[in-house]
Parts: structure tokens; C-alpha cells; sequence
């Protein structure tokens, strides 16, 4: 079985490139090594995996593996994937999220892929209220509210484009909030820790009330594996741990883990757009395919929290590259990250 991730040095990408490397598979790493790809969440398998350093958005690149590696399975990572970001410079999402995609498709296609998998998000259904117990299913219209989110949305309507029209064997996944070691720390938790060990506050959009369900990135690995083995191609799948938190309180919970107090967070003024709630139902999931998320956030938030404080080096280096980034968004709409 040869498989081909996309996005591969990423951070998801990456836990299953190792995941799969360590069980033996013949696994092709595609990556285009922007600021969220790194060569050392792979490091261990590197004897084990053949790497190609390409843009998906160059259909030239795309067909040159395709072709050459021919492989059995895509699983589809690759993309652009930060909120602030999208914001700032939607033109990059279209272009690695819609046209990679869609070079991508056509290169899987013309290669004879069995299995196409789309690794989407639950952000292109839109949002939620605050005060309610509703959960989006697959059939939840989409209704993506950030460029990242339109830019996925985009993708996802490619993908079953090419399977109502070509008949094309591909399947959408659509991820909750995945967090983890190896996080890039523009996210929530790392950059939470590494503001913690910095001695800094934490920057908390609004009030913190924006809830999302976080879901350890182990268990979301799982659930690709199984829609690898078992997933029906068409067919969508929502994956989410249930484990429904609002950003203060994620953001406490890493407060008490490194024993310090509320004064080490700082509100700052919400990011345009800011969706207020996202829950999927997985009950699709569990029921055809048996998958259900194993790793509590109590059990996930501790174990990330321990891989970040015993490679400090790592995310202090990665935090480094994010400063920039940060100053461009406070010059914009007067928030950090």
C-alpha cells in the first residue's frame, strides 16, 4: 500500500506520516515547507518515507510525484490554515486551499488513485449560538464565515465535483479544533504555553467565550486511518471528540497546569469574523465506521502542555518566527495572535 500525505511535515499531516511509517506503510511526504511545515516532526521516520519538497498550487510539481510515485491512497493535508492569516492575505488561501486542491484532484485522477481523502474543517459550516446544544452534521449547509474558512469551503465543493462528475473515489473529512505536540505556536494552546513560560500574558480574544471542541490529534490520526481502511467513497465525515470548551477556559486549564493565576491573561479586542461556536455530530462516524475519540482533554491538555515545556527550544524557536506576524495583525485590527 503506497500513501501520499500532502501537508506532511505539517502538524496533523505529520502524526500520521509517523504513525503510518512505524506500521510499515510506503508512505510519500509532500510538503511545501512554508513557515507551518517542519522536517523535524518527521525526523524519526526519515529512513522510512520518500519526501518531495513541492507547492500544490504548481500543477506541474503535482503531476511530477503523481506520476512518478503512482500511489494508492491520497490523504489530502496541504493547505493554508490560519484564521488571522486569511484575513490579512486571503489570496494565498485561495491559492494553495481552492487551486492545490483542485491540481491535485486532477493529478490523483489522471494516477489512478484508489482513495482520495480531503482533510477539511468544520469552520465551512459556519457558526453556532452561544446558548445552544445544536451540533452541525453532514448535511449542515455551508455557510464559511473567513477567508480560511470560504477557501475550504471551496475545496470541499471541488471535491465532490469531481465525484458527482467523474466519478472520482473521494472522501471529506471535516476536523474539529486538533491540538497536540508539535503545534505551531500561532495557535491557541502552544502560544498559550509558550506566553506562560515567558513569562508573558496570554492574549485572549473578547471575553474568551468563542467555544470550540477540541479534539488531541492521536485520535483524529485514528479516525483517518479508519476512513482509509473503511470509508465510503462520496461520503463525508464529521470528526470530533465532543469535548466542547470555551477558549478562557482552555486557556485556565493551562493557567493551573504551570501553577499560575488569572493575571497572566490579557483580553484584547476580537478578530473580524470571530465565529462564536462550532460542534459537529459524529455520530455518522461511530456508527459506520466504529471510530470514536478515546483521549479526554484533561488526559490530551496535560500530555501537550508536558511535549511543550520538554521542547522548549522548539517552541521558543517557532514562537521567534511568529513576532512579525503578530505585529501585522496589531497594526490591522489592534490584536495580537
Amino acid at each position: 500500500m503506497k500513501i501520499l500525505i500532502t501537508g506532511g511535515a505539517g502538524f496533523m499531516g505529520s502524526d500520521l506520516v509517523r504513525r503510518l511509517a512505524r506500521e510499515g506503510y510506503e508512505v510519500i511526504v509532500a510538503d511545501k515547507l512554508t513557515y507551518a511545515g517542519d522536517m523535524e516532526r518527521i525526523r524519526e521516520v526519515s529512513d522510512r518515507i520518500r519526501f518531495y519538497k513541492i507547492d500544490v498550487a504548481v500543477q506541474e510539481s503535482v503531476w511530477e510525484v503523481t506520476d512518478t510515485e503512482k500511489p494508492d491512497i491520497v490523504v489530502h493535508y496541504a493547505a493554508e490554515t490560519h484564521v488571522d492569516r486569511s484575513i490579512l492575505d486571503p489570496d494565498v488561501f485561495v491559492r494553495t486551499n481552492v487551486l492545490g486542491t483542485l491540481n491535485l484532484l486532477k493529478a490523483s485522477m489522471k494516477a489512478g488513485v484508489r482513495k482520495f481523502i480531503h482533510i477539511s474543517t468544520d469552520e465551512v459550516y459556519g457558526e453556532l449560538p452561544l446558548d445552544s446544544s445544536e451540533k452541525f452534521t453532514e448535511d449542515t449547509p455551508l455557510r464559511p464565515n473567513s477567508p480560511y474558512s470560504a477557501s475550504k469551503a471551496g475545496a470541499d465543493m471541488l471535491v465532490r465535483s469531481f465525484v458527482e462528475t467523474y466519478g472520482f473515489k473521494a472522501i471529506i473529512v471535516r476536523a474539529s479544533n486538533n491540538y497536540g505536540p508539535w503545534q505551531y505556536p500561532e495557535k491557541l494552546i502552544p502560544l498559550s504555553v509558550f506566553k506562560i513560560l515567558s513569562g508573558e500574558r496570554i492574549p485572549v480574544y473578547g471575553k474568551g467565550t468563542n467555544v470550540r471542541t477540541w479534539l488531541f490529534v492521536e485520535d483524529f490520526t485514528g479516525a483517518i486511518l479508519l476512513v482509509m481502511e473503511k470509508g465510503k467513497e462520496g461520503e463525508v465525515y464529521n470528526v470530533g471528540s465532543g469535548e466542547e470548551r470555551p477558549n478562557i477556559e482552555v486557556v485556565k486549564s493551562i493557567l493551573s497546569a504551570l501553577d499560575k493565576g488569572e493575571e497572566f491573561i490579557e483580553f484584547v479586542p476580537d478578530r473580524p469574523g470571530h465565529d462564536l461556536r462550532y460542534a459537529v455530530d459524529t455520530t455518522k462516524i461511530e456508527r459506520e465506521l466504529g471510530w470514536r475519540a478515546e483521549i479526554s482533554f484533561e488526559e490530551g491538555i496535560e500530555r501537550t502542555i508536558k511535549w511543550f515545556v520538554d521542547n522548549k527550544d522548539w517552541l521558543f524557536r517557532k514562537a521567534e518566527e511568529v513576532k512579525g506576524f503578530v505585529e501585522r495583525l496589531k497594526e490591522v485590527y489592534g490584536s495580537g495572535t
